[in-house]
């Protein structure tokens, strides 16, 4: 019987324990599978609503973005980035929204 949480991914474990082994530093920031899957659950729920369109995905070497658009054409109106560098203290995550103009409608 195994002692790991339902939220742990066998595979990152595995590739978490043989990066420390090798001592190697990731080159780049990218979000888990359960991270991923929460994400896309959410984003699922809301191109249902009609409410989301499109979305980009971006690993970067000190964070990981996925970006929400309204139409494809624009500028994302959330971004949810994981950076590692914030995790002791303000936490990992950040929601960032677009801030609309006043004179813009919506």
């Amino acid at each position: 019987m195994s002692s790991m949480s339902e939220e742990t991914d066998p595979s990152e474990a595995r590739a978490a324990a043989r990066n420390a082994a090798a001592g190697a530093l990731p080159s780049r920031v990218t979000f888990n599978r359960l991270e991923l899957n929460r994400i896309l659950n959410l984003y699922g729920r809301m191109v249902a609503d009609g409410e989301w369109r499109d979305y980009a995905i971006d690993f970067l070497r000190d964070r990981a973005v996925f970006s929400v658009f309204r139409r494809a054409s624009e500028v994302p109106i959330y971004r949810i980035e994981k950076d590692p560098r914030l995790a002791r203290k303000q936490g990992i995550y950040s929601v960032i929204s677009a801030s609309v103009p006043a004179d813009d409608p919506g």
